[in-house]
């Protein structure tokens, strides 16, 4: 079909991996739910009260006007990546791969931790003021600098990939949206935001900011110190420019052209699929309490059955598909968004009101959540 011969082998790996970080991000989200909870729980046998509400430090759940402001703050960072392009890029590059190698030792955390776990205890290592680590943290961070060095060294595609995927699963399992009021208030910001930028702003600025500023390379922050600390020219001054990793990018085939997608493409939607992931787990959990009551007599068991989560990423699915296809057509770049935020968002919308849980899901259907299953069918 003609659909088909318009997406080759790099759009099918952006579709492989940009579902594979959302669900491995959302699990590992809902890993940590269960993690906190025992704490939790540990913590109440001393005191003798348990308090489901709470929730770990490190986790940041945003709230109705952090989503109002989020794209204009995103428009902010955008505009000035654009103008002052040159002379915040080693700054930005530094930031970037500091964050990259925390997030992809996130990344690597599992791995190490199955590892290490034959042949060390999992007994926190004191470093003074820096704080304590197992041997697994340590392991996996280790490996996230060194595979930030190599990066930086050769620029490579495949590792800007890495850290991309690390900086993914890290924002997916970190942020919560709280509710589905949220959620939809977040994405269509966005959606408005990718449009403008991707669309518009050749008429206002004259360029495409959008892809400009996605496929602008940076100075290697070591041909940079090379040249302040005027160290010669022949130190420093071969390591290649970097390509940011707040995309992912896949070569074709032929190689004659590479696939990219923005890291927000694949975080925004990876929230709302967490989101739904976790409410899945809580209603699991509330039917097992009362016993199995069964839902709405207008919606058939089988629809019962079919889960928020998988629906939604259905939805992504194919508007992932929708915009790769799009934007082989009109042969120009697509704001994703455009095409997500619909797919995912209307079946969400459509099947909570079929199923009587849109009044639930609309505002805060966690405030009042207990302790949740371990077990969940995906």
């Amino acid at each position: 079909s003609r659909a088909y011969s318009l997406v080759d082998s790099s759009q099918v790996s952006t579709f492989l991996i940009s579902i594979l970080l959302i669900v491995y991000g959302s699990f590992r989200s809902l890993n940590m739910d269960f993690e906190n909870q025992d704490k939790e729980k540990d913590n109440s046998s001393a005191t003798g009260s348990f308090n489901g509400n709470s929730t770990n430090n490190s986790i940041q759940t945003i709230d109705s006007t952090q989503a109002l402001f989020l794209p204009i703050g995103a428009s902010v960072s955008l505009l000035v990546m654009f103008f002052f392009f040159d002379s915040v890029q080693v700054v930005f590059t530094i930031c970037t791969a500091v964050l990259a190698t925390i997030a992809f030792a996130f990344l690597l955390l599992p791995m190490c931790q199955y590892l290490t776990r034959p042949c060390s205890p999992q007994n926190k290592i004191s470093f003074g003021c820096c704080g304590r680590f197992t041997a697994a943290e340590l392991l996996s961070f280790s490996l996230s600098v060194m595979l930030v060095l190599i990066w930086v060294l050769t620029g490579h595609w495949l590792l800007m990939d890495a850290l991309a995927m690390g900086l993914c699963v890290a924002m997916i399992a970190f942020v919560r949206l709280p509710s589905l009021k949220v959620s939809c208030l977040l994405l269509s910001g966005l959606l408005i935001y990718d449009v403008f930028w991707v669309f518009f702003s050749a008429y206002i600025f004259n360029s495409n900011v959008m892809v400009k500023v996605a496929t602008q390379p940076a100075d290697n922050p070591l041909d940079v110190l090379s040249r302040k600390l005027h160290l010669g020219p022949n130190v420093g001054r071969d390591v290649p420019r970097l390509s940011l990793p707040g995309k992912l990018v896949f070569p074709s085939s032929t190689g004659s052209h590479f696939s990219m997608l923005g890291i927000g493409d694949i975080v925004m939607p990876g929230l709302l699929l967490c989101f739904v992931l976790r409410y899945d787990n809580y209603k699991k959990q509330a039917n097992s309490d009362s016993c199995g009551a069964p839902g709405p007599g207008n919606i058939s068991g089988r629809m019962q059955k079919v889960s928020y989560f998988h629906c939604t990423l259905i939805g992504y699915f194919v508007g992932l598909l929708t915009a790769t296809v799009a934007s082989r057509i009109h042969r120009a770049a697509q704001p994703a968004l455009l095409y997500l935020v619909p797919f995912t968002l209307l079946p969400l919308l459509t099947m909570a009101y079929l199923k009587g849980d849109l009044r639930r899901m609309w505002s805060e259907p966690f405030h009042s959540k207990s302790s949740s299953s371990r077990f969940l069918e995906v």
